[in-house]
């Protein structure tokens, strides 16, 4: 599995917005087979489908996409409309345009722009000054839905630059790496992504009948898959991921490196090949447990674990909470 678990941070963070609108948030959880208990542990993960399912609950709930962070509601088809109009533009940048211009018409839409950032950078910029976001969980929610979906338009990910926090570095900062891949900035002039302007004139390659397909899940999935592995981090999570065995020095032989490169390439990115190990292993506990059909001792013995007990104390250190509190959420 190479989609990553979500921090409990943005499920805390999501459920802001119907908290502060008086809502009972129980029902919504429960629809997202996530267990309260979870909210209580700052290190509880949840797996993607878990979030995704939350996001439309939410959805659902307040009939808004904004979940109660914008200036004003921003009603459910929002999104899908402007989708519609960008999906039948030459190229990128008309589509982000015609997108942008549409949101512009909206009392309830965050300000976006698209910038020129000197002759081959291209700036998307977002203004959140009349969000009441103290988790900035929907800046940081925008900035992936439009990258994201900015790359199915056209068919590759399109990778960053740069993103630009306006706003210092959050508790939570070291989930940004994860998210977005590439340099960050914090206390910026403002919030963006940095992106080649090449990019712009490539041409959208997805039809209507692809849109709808697409949309079944958005824009909660766009929200939810978040593994975008274009740096060495993502690369060897993708070979240990697709089940290669051995250490350091296989893996970086497979990425025609030396483990002292590998090792120096890691470092640089602010991990380890531990540290991305480790992630793998507890991505993939968490999401067997929520779904089922492996019991404990199971699952130890495929994760390498020699012992369930050994397995026990590191979801332990992983999540905060034991394996069985995953499998009873989950059931």
């Amino acid at each position: 599995m190479l989609t990553r678990t979500i921090a409990i941070h943005y499920v805390r963070a999501a459920l802001r917005g119907a908290r502060r609108r008086g809502h009972d948030v129980t029902p919504v959880l429960a629809a997202a087979g996530i267990s309260e208990s979870l909210l209580e542990d700052d290190r509880a993960r949840v797996t993607a489908e878990q979030y995704t399912h939350l996001i439309q609950a939410l959805w659902d709930q307040l009939d808004d996409e904004l979940m109660g962070f914008g200036p004003k509601p921003s009603k459910r088809g929002t999104f899908q409309t402007m989708c519609l109009l960008a999906v039948h533009c030459p190229d990128l940048g008309a589509a982000l345009r015609r997108g942008l211009d549409f949101y512009d018409l909206l009392d309830s839409r965050p300000a976006m722009a698209l910038v020129e950032n000197g002759t081959d950078t291209y700036r998307l910029e977002l203004d959140l000054s009349d969000a009441d976001d103290p988790d900035h969980f929907l800046a940081e929610s925008l900035l992936v839905l439009w990258h994201r979906f900015s790359s199915w338009l056209i068919g590759r990910r399109i990778p960053l630059r740069r993103v630009d926090f306006s706003y210092p570095e959050p508790p939570h900062g070291g989930e940004y790496h994860l998210i977005f891949g590439c340099p960050l900035g914090f206390e910026a002039q403002a919030t963006a992504l940095a992106f080649d302007t090449r990019f712009l004139r490539m041409p959208v390659v997805q039809d209507e009948g692809a849109l709808h397909r697409y949309l079944r899940g958005s824009p909660a999935e766009l929200l939810s898959r978040r593994d975008y592995g274009a740096n060495t981090a993502g690369l060897v999570r993708r070979i240990l991921g697709n089940g290669i065995t051995g250490g350091l020095p296989e893996v970086a032989a497979r990425l025609g490196v030396s483990a002292p490169t590998l090792r120096r390439k890691l470092a640089a990115e602010g991990t380890s090949f531990r540290e991305v190990r480790e992630q793998l292993l507890r991505d993939q506990a968490v999401a067997s447990l929520v779904r089922g059909g492996e019991s404990v001792e199971e699952l130890a013995l495929r994760l390498g674990f020699s012992e369930a007990s050994a397995f026990h104390r590191a979801f332990k250190r992983w999540t905060g909470s034991s394996p069985g509190t995953y499998r009873a959420a989950g059931q």
